[in-house]
């Protein structure tokens, strides 16, 4: 999904041209560790399947007890480079302070759908996701910061639906799941036409990710078609009816009606996408945490309040007491 224009720096720009792709030898490493303050720091991987160094971002906890989880939290379709929206807008930083994880921030990656694409795009770039984000970067997380091998994942819009797809095409390697606002079927013609909207509005190609409409990789990264491949993971799901809610309401009334004209319609596809995925997984048998609004828009505000009526469902996955 995409996210309704917002008036922050961090959310809708144009997108930079592609970063170069630098080759590089040997395993995946951490090139340097730059401190924000003394428990956020921005980590830079040298990542040979990305063909360059990428950053993320790490929060440590205030009073670490012992090894201890990692959280991903992934950005929706205006993901920046300097700036996961989640610390910008969705009130992360505060959330996870007294959380004992490691929370880990992707940067960079618009309209990628974190995953790998079949050819390097001239706008996009050379995205290799999945295979950072699921075999190059967590061991490398685990040594650094004393992870114990145990992970969640959190997505918002376009990330909502990485999320789950990461999860269903790496079985096991997140004991636990959130997700707002995603579409999950993405081989559908409804799943497919709007995340083929959502790359070419960063004038990237969708042929690129997946191929063409009839190229099986659609289907092998569609989740509702693999659902059953969540079975033992603990899953939250969200999503807002599209109505005008309580943060529908600022004294801008430009952003106000940017964030309802837009916001609205794409939350309800958001609404009608996760209705349809709670039906899937009800018929394979998998049990879900499930929170849909009867109002809300496709915004930040309303995933920040999500971050809470998420956690018990991840701690509880992650082993948290």
């Amino acid at each position: 999904m995409a996210e309704p224009p917002v008036n922050s720096g961090s959310a809708e720009s144009n997108p930079p041209l592609a970063p170069p792709i630098v080759p590089t030898t040997g395993p995946a490493a951490i090139e340097r560790v730059e401190p924000i303050n003394d428990r956020f720091s921005t980590v830079f991987v040298q990542s040979p399947a990305m063909g360059r160094t990428v950053p993320v971002q790490v929060l440590l906890p205030a009073h670490p007890n012992g090894p201890r989880p990692t959280v991903y939290m992934l950005d929706g379709r205006s993901a920046a480079d300097h700036v996961n929206n989640w610390t910008a807008e969705g009130g992360a930083l505060e959330f996870f302070a007294d959380k004992n994880v490691n929370v880990v921030f992707t940067l960079g990656g618009p309209a990628s759908y974190y995953t790998d694409w079949q050819r390097t795009d001239p706008l996009l770039g050379h995205n290799r996701w999945e295979t950072f984000l699921t075999r190059e970067l967590p061991p490398l997380i685990d040594a650094r910061f004393d992870g114990n091998g145990r992970n969640g994942i959190q997505g918002v819009s376009m990330g909502a639906e990485a999320a789950m797809m990461l999860a269903v095409r790496n079985r096991g390697l997140y004991s636990a799941i959130a997700a707002h606002s995603g579409c999950y079927a993405i081989s559908s013609e409804y799943g497919q036409a709007q995340a083929r909207t959502v790359v070419s509005t960063y004038g990237g190609d969708p042929d690129n990710m997946f191929g063409e409409e009839g190229d099986p990789q659609w289907a092998a990264h569609d989740v509702y078609m693999h659902a059953d491949a969540l079975r033992g993971t603990r899953i939250y799901l969200s999503a807002g009816l599209g109505l005008p809610g309580l943060h529908d309401l600022p004294t801008n009334h430009e952003a106000a009606a940017n964030t309802v004209l837009f916001g609205g319609p794409l939350e309800a596809g958001a609404y009608a996408c996760t209705l349809q995925f709670i039906d899937r997984l009800s018929q394979v048998g998998i049990p879900a945490t499930i929170n849909l609004r009867p109002t809300g828009t496709h915004s930040w505000p309303y995933w920040a309040d999500e971050l809470p009526r998420a956690w018990p469902t991840l701690a509880a996955g992650l082993g948290i007491d």
